[in-house]
């Protein structure tokens, strides 16, 4: 059986990523370098950001075709992170909004990729 152990985001610059996730996450990464970080995550998995432009076989899709979803306790903290998030200054792509699976709201890093914070189930 496969397991999966890490997610790879290709960015523009891992560095400025990097600081940006280190923010948003609150932990440092434990790999850095010009064309890389990793963080590693409470659950095991391990986040990496990959330099477009380094990465072999170089990427076809466009950022953003994708997301990194969070779960959150309760319909509160969703609220709440959004909230945070947005004082921040991310880009709020979605609202906080119930939708089939559970109430959500969508955050753009600063590739634009994708953000999604959600609690699970009917809200």
């Amino acid at each position: 059986m496969l397991n999966v152990d890490f997610v790879l985001l290709y960015v523009a610059n891992p560095t400025t990523s990097a600081a940006f996730y280190a923010d948003l996450l609150g932990r440092p990464p434990v790999e850095a370098s010009k064309t890389f970080a990793m963080f590693a995550m409470e659950s095991g998995l391990m986040l990496g950001l990959w330099s477009r432009q380094t990465v072999a076989p170089a990427p076809t899709a466009p950022t953003g075709c994708g997301e990194i979803a969070f779960v959150v306790p309760d319909a509160d903290a969703v609220r709440a992170t959004h909230e945070d998030w947005s004082r921040r200054g991310l880009p709020i792509a979605q609202e906080p909004t119930a939708m089939d699976f559970g109430f959500t709201f969508v955050a753009l890093d600063p590739d634009g990729n994708r953000l999604r914070v959600f609690v699970p189930g009917p809200q």
